[in-house]
């Protein structure tokens, strides 16, 4: 398949583009700075834009088959490149006709809520990281009035250090006592397993271990 990813350079965008390549796609690498990536491949292509241009997007998403959107914002807390850049990227798939959105969004999220422990409901999420909280949830809204086949994809912290307790995969809203960690490498694969597999279409999904 033709896959773009959005946010190509970051610490999740990376991984899935090696491992959408690994899985035989073609893939578009979209980021201000594409040529920040380490690797090249014959079946990769660079698109130099901002997720913030609807026209950069526009152009970028045609004559593709999947969407991959992996947009943060680094240490910034007050940007809304995730609502804003994914609202460029549905616009975009609606006028080219293309139906496949993987968005990655955070546990804790919707009703995934009820998974988080005090420190990440009521520090982190909020207090410190209360705007880019509220960005995820606006971001996740969007897609899901999209009428695109989309998967949201919830994981918690990312780490890539080992992890003492296998991921659980689509976590139960009622689960509790989590670790609320997830290797990035494990997020990518995640990730690139979505574009072809329909188990989750029309779904958030948390990840957690």
């Amino acid at each position: 398949m033709r896959v773009i990813v959005f946010g190509a350079t970051g610490s999740i965008g990376h991984l899935a583009v090696r491992e959408l390549l690994k899985e035989g796609h073609q893939v578009t690498a979209f980021a201000r700075k594409p040529k920040k990536l380490s690797f090249s491949d014959p079946k990769l292509s660079l698109v130099a834009g901002n997720a913030l241009d609807a026209k950069d997007v526009l152009d970028a998403v045609k004559d593709h088959d999947a969407v991959v959107v992996t947009l943060g914002a680094g240490m910034s807390r007050r940007s809304v490149i995730r609502s804003k850049g994914t609202m460029n990227v549905i616009r975009a798939m609606q006028a080219h006709s293309v139906r496949r959105l993987i968005c990655q969004s955070t546990l804790g999220a919707g009703e995934s809520w009820s998974n988080l422990n005090f420190w990440w409901k009521w520090v982190m999420f909020g207090a410190l990281l209360a705007p880019v909280f509220r960005d995820h949830e606006l971001q996740e809204k969007l897609v899901e009035v999209s009428g695109l086949d989309w998967t949201i994809v919830r994981p918690a912290a990312f780490t890539d250090d080992a992890i003492s307790r296998p991921v659980i995969e689509d976590v139960p809203i009622s689960t509790r006592g989590l670790d609320l960690k997830i290797r990035r490498y494990d997020l990518a694969r995640f990730l690139t397993r979505q574009v072809v597999d329909p188990t989750y279409l029309g779904r958030a999904v948390g990840l957690s271990s």
